[in-house]
């Protein structure tokens, strides 16, 4: 008979945010897989929980997969942990779900913490209806993805890195307009949780200021309906042509 997969949230950042089922479930799992051993070591410590672990993370993870099905299908039972939040949303985790189901093995993820719910609800934003972006690409393709989103009317959710905070912000400026209404949110149930409240443009302008520190989530207003703002990519080259018309025509 096949064994199970937990998917099992760990706390974002107050260890008191684990849950008594979590620490129930890595207790009795033959094998726990952690995106990084030595991050979650800390909080196996913490809760007396001595299952092996093994390391299963975005780099290996096309190469783990399929010796850890083999052994699911063994009948052991193995729970999935990422550093902090829940693993699959950003983090490893859909692949390894994935193949569980194509398998046939049962899959069962725990309710728990994940840091975008509540930088979300903070945000003070309307929340009955939004759109979970995760990190923009940092090269390829952020360009486009950021003018599509510029019509997007519900509220979105981005994760973001301290060191990439204000760029994405002056982005988002561009695209969506200085005054589009947003906020912060770092550090989340940590010593220094904090969320900033503003526009877009203010908001850069404060983290220009004032540095961010400890992981980020920034929420942005969507667009109004109706409101159907657009990056034209041949904008540069139409004022070019106009201009060159305007000089033909003094000449």
């Amino acid at each position: 008979m096949a064994g199970k997969l937990y998917i099992v949230p760990t706390p974002v950042g107050n260890l008191q945010d684990m849950t008594p089922r979590a620490v129930e479930v890595l207790n009795s799992a033959d094998l726990i897989l952690a995106e990084d051993t030595r991050t979650s070591s800390v909080l196996m410590r913490h809760f007396g929980i001595t299952t092996p672990m093994r390391s299963h993370h975005k780099f290996n993870e096309h190469d783990t997969v399929t010796p850890i099905v083999e052994m699911l299908l063994a009948g052991h039972t193995i729970a999935q942990v990422s550093d902090a939040g829940t693993p699959g949303i950003s983090d490893p985790g859909f692949l390894l779900s994935r193949e569980c189901r194509r398998r046939g093995i049962t899959v069962e993820t725990l309710p728990g913490a994940t840091a975008f719910v509540p930088a979300l609800v903070n945000s003070g934003l309307p929340c009955e209806r939004f759109t979970f972006e995760g990190f923009l690409p940092i090269k390829k393709g952020r360009a486009t993805r950021l003018a599509t989103l510029s019509a997007e009317t519900r509220t979105m959710v981005f994760y973001e890195s301290p060191t990439r905070v204000v760029k994405t912000l002056e982005q988002l400026a561009e695209v969506m307009g200085d005054e589009r209404e947003a906020s912060v949110c770092r550090e989340i149930s940590k010593v220094h949780d904090t969320t900033v409240h503003g526009t877009l443009r203010s908001l850069a302008e404060f983290f220009t200021a004032t540095p961010a520190r400890g992981e980020i989530v920034i929420v942005v207003a969507g667009a109004p309906e109706g409101e159907r703002r657009h990056t034209d990519k041949y904008a540069r080259f139409k004022q070019h042509n106009n201009q060159t018309d305007t000089n033909d025509e003094t000449h």
